[in-house]
């Protein structure tokens, strides 16, 4: 194992979470890069899941043309709305400035950011009639950190602004900031941002 990516991997175990974020390693894709490592999270609102997501940082020493850099950062995240929200039109435009944003309010370098907002409805009938309707919000989205001292990005901080970003997504408010006790080892919570007033997580499988 390159000992950047090492390196890089320790940044992101090295965070500490808002008590309401429940988050383990899980298996990586296999394909995607030389070297990966992938962490699944959820929000927790007692025994309700508010909403989850999935972040994933891949990694190829000879680097790659299409991410202008040797680390990628790819990242899922879910949750499902109330009625209400689910009819404003400018939700995904705000949902991707959330990700943005989570970046800006800490001071994050980045590049080649791309991605997706999708907004899927589903309405029930027979059996099922009883519930009622429901959307899910998704995210996904990609992009590259910007490396640091031994070509080593913040991955800690990153996985910070990740986690502000599924926190908003999840409707809880923003935390106040603490004092970092090292890199990426704030809280995860982001200054000056809006959060989705929603309380309903995604169903399961």
């Amino acid at each position: 194992m390159p000992s950047a990516f090492r390196r890089a991997v320790e940044g992101l175990r090295a965070v500490r979470l808002r008590p309401e974020i429940e988050a383990d390693p899980t298996r990586p894709p296999q394909r995607l890069a030389p070297y990966a490592y992938a962490l699944e999270a959820a929000v927790m609102d007692g025994e309700d899941e508010l909403a989850d997501g999935r972040l994933v940082l891949l990694h190829d020493p000879a680097g790659h043309d299409a991410w202008k850099g040797t680390f990628r950062l790819v990242t899922l995240v879910r949750a499902e709305l109330e009625p209400e929200m689910a009819a404003d039109p400018l939700l995904p435009e705000v949902c991707w400035s959330w990700l943005t944003g989570a970046f800006e309010a800490r001071g994050l370098a980045y590049e080649e950011a791309s991605g997706t907002v999708t907004m899927a409805g589903s309405h029930y009938f027979g059996g099922l009639a009883e519930r009622a309707p429901a959307t899910q919000i998704e995210i996904r989205a990609s992009w590259t950190p910007r490396e640091g001292a031994g070509g080593v990005p913040d991955t800690g901080t990153h996985l910070a602004a990740w986690c502000d970003l599924l926190c908003q997504v999840a409707g809880l408010p923003p935390s106040p900031p603490e004092s970092p006790k090292g890199p990426g080892a704030g809280t995860t919570s982001g200054a000056g941002v809006v959060s989705l007033p929603q309380r309903r997580g995604p169903q399961q499988q």
